[in-house]
């Protein structure tokens, strides 16, 4: 960090990695063995959708490429818009292909980003669940190459588990960049794929 930089509290912005999301696999086991929490088979991208014919081409391109890997009789990928009007690509796999998953995440954001709309994607997330039935998402931020957990209370309307969320960051610290930042950690309330 050069002077100014250090003067001014400026830094340079983090570059996104999206190969940061190949860690998922191990960052599951992680979890499995440490809290009992196995992968959903749903992960999902949001973004923030942007009009014209160039994003509806980009969009068309990325569905095709998904509902491909489900030509075997998977289920299509699903789009939603959620109430802060963000749209949501969601993927399904079977629990026990979480590569699969990281693999179709990580070509949803290399395409758009490919396409010039780095600046529209805001996180990929996947989803956990336990015996208890507790879910967790492990969120990838974008724009912070960085992950961080979010655990909804189950029947607690916008309640988070923050226990098991430091929990969670303490066990999959060795294998994902973990936000460190906690003020990043934002809540993402019924998204799909959690």
């Amino acid at each position: 960090m050069g002077f100014l930089e250090a003067l001014l509290g400026r830094r340079k912005p983090v570059r996104p990695d999206l190969d940061q999301l190949f860690g998922l696999p191990s960052a599951a086991i992680t979890l499995e063995a440490a809290a009992g929490f196995r992968p959903t088979g749903l992960g999902s991208v949001c973004f923030a959708a942007v009009e014209g014919g160039a994003f509806a081409e980009v969009e068309r391109q990325v569905r095709a490429l998904l509902d491909a890997d489900t030509a075997d009789g998977g289920v299509p990928v699903e789009t939603s818009r959620d109430g802060y009007g963000y749209s949501w690509l969601l993927a399904r796999h079977s629990p026990d292909d979480l590569p699969g998953l990281v693999n179709d995440l990580h070509a949803v954001n290399s395409e758009l980003e490919a396409n010039g709309f780095g600046p529209q994607l805001l996180c990929s997330l996947v989803g956990f669940k336990d015996a208890e039935g507790r879910s967790l998402a492990l969120v990838y931020l974008y724009k912070r190459g960085t992950f961080y957990p979010f655990a909804p209370v189950a029947g607690g309307g916008e309640k988070r588990d923050s226990a098991l969320e430091l929990q969670v960051k303490a066990m999959v610290g060795d294998d994902l960049r973990v936000e460190q930042d906690l003020t990043r950690w934002f809540p993402v309330w019924g998204a799909p794929g959690l």
